[in-house]
């Protein structure tokens, strides 16, 4: 995968790849396999890694960025570590946008008229797929430029009558 490929412009002006390494595994996957993938993601030119505290695997999957800073493949400014932030935070320069994660639509709205607000979120990462159309959720935050971002764009790993 080409690094400098296709990437979707944010509410912010940045820019986020378009595809994405999410670092969800089953609670069964042992926990090195994170770093050693995560690692491999990479090296193959993943730029975009989706991480959560509830995946159990920050640990790992932090130790892999930093391994392949490290080596030299690649830079810190170069990885999008999609992480859930907050106005302060932005303010610190401690992340560079405010993103979140399976909001709906009512959700997403009292985010937007709250008074005062400082950024709207540039994203709203959900799962997304044939199986669970989010066109309703899509149309809305494409109507407040706000990317939608599909995990298990391919079918979620989470019932087990699908893989």
């Amino acid at each position: 995968m080409d690094p400098q490929s296709q990437k979707v412009k944010l509410n912010d002006g940045r820019f986020i790849p378009v595809l994405g390494f999410g670092t969800y595994a089953p609670p069964e996957a042992a926990k090195r396999e994170a770093l050693e993938i995560t690692k491999f993601a990479i090296e193959v030119g993943f730029r975009h890694i989706d991480c959560a505290h509830v995946y159990q695997n920050e640990e790992q999957v932090g130790q892999a960025i930093r391994s392949k800073i490290a080596d030299g493949t690649v830079k810190r400014e170069d990885i999008f570590y999609t992480s859930k932030a907050l106005e302060k935070c932005k303010d610190a320069g401690l992340t560079k946008s405010i993103r979140v994660s399976n909001f709906n639509h009512k959700q997403l709205e009292k985010i937007l008229n709250k008074p005062g607000l400082k950024y709207k979120p540039v994203c709203n990462q959900v799962e997304c797929h044939p199986y669970r159309n989010q066109s309703k959720l899509l149309d809305f935050c494409k109507s407040h430029d706000i990317v939608l971002v599909a995990f298990g764009a391919l079918g979620s790993q989470r019932v087990k009558e699908w893989y």
